[in-house]
């Protein structure tokens, strides 16, 4: 008999689960952007296509290496931000997503951190290479989010290499 206790997840989550939307590769993407580690469990790779003028996220996707919540996360928050500029975007926050999804379970709340901590890195990634500038809102320092998908790839490397996963 198994010890484990089903996660009480939202209707919301369970339904992006098991059909995400705007999952997939993008191939005509204008940035790409990977946060978190499948040797942890959980990754998403985030792509946009930016209309470079008016800087507004005319669509997104995701692929998403993990768990329920890691995919319905990743998949709400694409939702969230198509046909927002940027700055609307990486104004987002894991609560917001958390929130759309109709609530995380306490264990899961890093699944939407690690889904804002990618989108921001693909906003950060579109001003440092495409943009080639760096606006007045977007922060000189890592936030939380982007600093939570920095750890969790630390420690997936540091746990491939102690458990040689990687050869």
């Amino acid at each position: 008999m198994s010890s484990r206790i089903p996660l009480p997840y939202a209707p919301r989550v369970l339904e992006l689960f098991q059909n995400p939307k705007n999952l997939g590769k993008m191939e005509d993407a204008t940035i790409i952007a990977t946060a978190g580690s499948p040797a942890c469990g959980d990754m998403i790779a985030f792509y946009l296509k930016i209309e470079e003028k008016s800087e507004v996220i005319v669509k997104s996707s995701f692929e998403s290496y993990g768990c329920a919540s890691n995919i319905a996360a990743a998949s709400q928050l694409t939702i969230m931000v198509e046909n927002k500029t940027l700055e609307e975007a990486w104004n987002f926050t894991w609560k917001d997503v958390s929130d759309a999804l109709g609530g995380l379970p306490s264990v899961k709340t890093h699944c939407g951190s690690l889904a804002v901590g990618a989108l921001r890195r693909a906003i950060r990634t579109y001003y440092k290479e495409v943009g080639k500038y760096s606006p007045e809102w977007l922060p000189g320092e890592l936030t939380k989010d982007e600093k939570h998908a920095l750890e969790e790839e630390a420690l997936a490397d540091k746990l491939a290499k102690k458990y040689k996963l990687n050869e």
